[in-house]
C-alpha cells in the first residue's frame, strides 16, 4: 500500500554573486586553443579547504581536472552529480555537447523543441555566470569532442548523470570505455528520477513491474526516495578553477539563426530552470489545489492548461523531480485531506517513474516488432490519411484543433494525447502507433517513459 512520505526539510536557498564579467558572444563550433582556466579567489579556497577536516585530504579529494557533461539536468538545484564533481575537483569543466546529427537522428528533435533546449541552455549559462562559472557549449561528435578536449584540458575525471533511454545508456558505456583508453574516471549518479530504477528491477524479480499496483508494492519497500541535495553556490565554485573568458567567448550558446531554426516556431513555452522554478512556485501557492487535485477532473480544452504544465521542464531536468515531490509532500502534510496516487500530483510523478521502469527494461520499446509486452497487430497503412491527421485535415474539429496545438505549441493535454491517439489507431484510421509516436516529436516534454 502507497504510504505518503514524511516531509523534509526544505534545502537552503543559493545565494548568488553576480560575476565580474559575463562571457561575450562570438561564433559557435569554433576550434579554441586556450590555457587552463582562471583561478578562483585563494582566500576563498583556502576556507573551503579548512573546514570540517584536514586540509591535506581535501587537497587529495579535490585532486580532480573534472569536465562535467550536462545532458540533462540543466539546472543548478538538485544536482547531486554537479555537486560532486564541485567537491572532488581542483578545476571543473561545464560542458553541453551540441551533436547536431545525434539530435536529429536519434533524437528526433523537432524545431519547437530546439528552441526550449537553447532557452534552456541560456539560462543555464547565465546561472552558472552569476556563480562565478560558464557554461560551455561544444559543437560536434560527442565522441570526437570528448576526446579532443580531455586530452587539451588534462581531465581526470568525466561526471554526467545516469540516463535510463537506451543512446544515453550506450553514450555512457563509449564514455567508459573512453575513459580506460585515455585514463580518466567516470562518475554517474542519479538525478533524473525519484528512484534509483535498477533498484526497482532488482526488487521486481529483474523484470520490470508491468502493473501500477505492483510498482507501489516495490516502491513501499524502496521507501522513500532520496531528499533533494542542497542549491550549489557561488562559494561551491570558487574551490574550483572555471573556464576562462577565452574559452567562454569561443563555445557560447548557439542563437536558433546560428542552427537555421525558423523563428516562426516560437513556443509559448520558454525553456530554462528560472522558468521552470518560477511555473512551480506559481502552481504550489494555491495550497488547496494541489491538496485536492485529481487527474482525472482537469480540462483538456480550457485555453490554459489545467494541469501543472511542468512536463516539458521535467523532460530536459530543468526542474528536479525529487524536489517538486517533497514540495508536494510538505503541502499534503498540512492538508486535513489529500487525493491519492493514481490521480494526486505525486501520482503524476509516480506514473512518470513507472513508464521510465518499463521503459527501461524492456527490449525494443519504442517499437512493435521485438517487443515482448506490445501485442503484434496487422496494421494499415494509408499515407494519405496518416498526413491529413499530421497536418488537422481529418475533418473532425475536436481531433484538428489538438493536432494544430501539438505542432504550434508542443504541448497538449493527456486526455487530448489520448484522443488523436485513439483516432490514429484503434479508434478510426487502424494506422500504427509508431507513425503517431514520430509526430509526438512536437511535444516538448517528450521522454521515452
Amino acid at each position: 500500500r502507497w504510504r505518503r512520505p514524511a516531509a523534509p526539510r526544505p534545502p537552503p536557498s543559493a545565494s548568488c554573486i553576480t560575476a565580474a564579467a559575463r562571457p561575450l558572444p562570438s561564433s559557435p563550433g569554433r576550434r579554441c586553443v586556450t590555457g587552463r582556466g582562471g583561478g578562483a579567489r585563494a582566500s576563498a579556497r583556502e576556507r573551503a579547504l579548512g573546514r570540517g577536516e584536514g586540509a591535506d585530504l581535501r587537497r587529495a579529494r579535490m585532486s580532480h581536472r573534472t569536465l562535467h557533461l550536462f545532458r540533462k539536468g540543466l539546472r543548478l538545484h538538485d544536482n547531486p552529480t554537479l555537486l560532486a564533481a564541485l567537491e572532488s575537483s581542483e578545476a571543473i569543466y561545464p560542458v553541453y555537447i551540441l551533436d547536431r546529427e545525434f539530435m536529429t537522428s536519434v533524437m528526433h528533435i523537432g524545431a519547437l523543441r530546439w528552441h526550449f533546449l537553447l532557452q534552456s541552455l541560456e539560462d543555464l549559462q547565465q546561472s552558472l555566470c552569476q556563480l562565478g562559472s560558464c557554461l560551455l557549449v561544444i559543437q560536434g561528435e560527442y565522441e570526437s569532442v570528448l576526446r579532443d578536449h580531455i586530452q587539451e584540458w588534462k581531465i581526470t575525471q568525466v561526471t554526467l548523470d545516469a540516463e535510463m533511454e537506451p543512446f544515453y545508456k550506450e553514450m555512457e558505456a563509449n564514455i567508459r570505455q573512453l575513459g580506460q583508453e585515455l585514463g580518466f574516471e567516470v562518475l554517474s549518479l542519479v538525478g533524473h528520477s525519484l528512484y534509483h530504477t535498477q533498484r526497482i528491477l532488482e526488487l521486481s524479480g529483474g523484470a520490470p513491474p508491468l502493473t501500477y499496483k505492483r510498482f507501489l508494492h516495490i516502491l513501499s519497500l524502496l521507501g522513500d526516495p532520496e531528499v533533494p541535495v542542497r542549491n550549489l553556490t557561488a562559494e561551491d565554485f570558487q574551490r574550483c578553477r572555471s573556464p576562462g573568458l577565452a574559452l567562454a567567448e569561443c563555445y557560447r550558446v548557439p542563437l536558433p539563426v546560428d542552427l537555421k531554426i525558423p523563428l516562426e516556431s516560437l513556443s509559448p513555452w520558454r525553456g530554462g530552470e528560472t522558468e521552470g522554478l518560477r511555473r512551480l512556485e506559481q502552481h504550489l501557492t494555491d495550497q488547496g489545489w494541489v491538496a485536492s487535485f485529481t487527474k482525472p477532473r482537469t480540462i483538456p480544452n480550457s485555453l490554459l492548461p489545467s494541469t501543472t504544465g511542468l512536463s516539458p521542464y521535467f523532460s530536459l531536468g530543468c526542474l528536479s523531480v525529487r524536489t517538486f515531490f517533497y514540495r508536494l509532500s510538505n503541502i499534503y502534510a498540512q492538508a486535513k485531506h489529500h487525493s491519492l496516487p493514481p490521480v494526486s500530483l505525486q501520482g503524476q510523478l509516480l506514473w512518470r517513474e513507472f513508464f521510465y521502469t518499463v521503459a527501461s527494461a524492456t527490449p525494443n520499446f519504442t517499437q512493435m516488432a521485438g517487443n515482448p509486452i506490445c501485442l503484434q497487430i496487422s496494421w494499415a497503412e494509408d499515407a494519405e490519411r496518416l498526413h491529413k491527421w499530421k497536418t488537422a485535415q481529418t475533418g473532425f474539429p475536436w481531433i484538428d484543433a489538438i493536432m494544430t496545438q501539438l505542432r504550434q505549441e508542443g504541448w497538449i493535454h493527456h486526455l487530448a494525447r489520448h484522443a488523436v491517439a485513439c483516432f490514429l489507431t484503434r479508434g478510426d484510421l487502424w494506422i500504427s502507433w509508431e507513425e503517431g509516436m514520430k509526430v509526438h516529436f512536437w511535444v516538448l516534454g517528450l521522454s521515452l517513459g
